[in-house]
């Protein structure tokens, strides 16, 4: 085989059609858009337009807002990290992070960061680091010996933004 003899498989490319070429293509005068009107032209995109009348869209009401500082966290209970570390998931005396969650399969993705709660028992000392904690949590924490380490923006969505720290 040579460069020159390469070739697609047969069928495998169609030749586009060229349209407005003559009556004698299949594809002439027209070309498939059928007769005059706004959708015949080129660029016309109608949406959505229903004649003048008012759209449907504008005609039901609206409810709710889409509220742009909020927050999409996940939310981990001390239970299930304490399960983790029984399980070997997270190592003991570890510092855990939303990567460390995220390994240990407690978070599917980061999101804007990990909100710890204080559900359940933690019986190992180890050092969190989250974007926000409850204050049964940090106790939870503090009871087991280990620190809470609450990095948090300025009550605005944390994706992309350099956080705060605070002990």
């Amino acid at each position: 085989m040579k460069l020159n003899e390469l070739h697609d498989n047969v069928g495998a490319t169609k030749n586009r059609m060229r349209v407005g070429r003559g009556i004698g293509s299949g594809k002439g005068k027209t070309a498939g858009r059928g007769v005059k009107g706004q959708k015949a032209r080129t660029g016309v995109s109608i949406k959505g337009f229903e004649g003048g009348q008012m759209p449907l869209h504008r005609r039901l009401p609206k409810r709710g807002f889409n509220n742009l500082y909020s927050t999409d966290l996940n939310e981990v209970n001390l239970g299930r990290v304490q399960q983790a570390v029984d399980a070997g998931r997270i190592e003991a005396g570890a510092t855990v992070t939303v990567e460390t969650l995220i390994a240990a399969g407690i978070c599917a993705r980061a999101r804007d960061g990990v909100k710890l709660l204080g559900v359940g028992e933690l019986t190992t000392k180890l050092t969190i680091e989250v974007t926000r904690a409850s204050k049964s949590a940090i106790e939870g924490v503090e009871k087991a010996g280990g620190t809470v380490t609450v990095t948090y923006g300025d009550g605005v969505s944390t994706r992309g933004k350099p956080a705060r720290v605070v002990a």
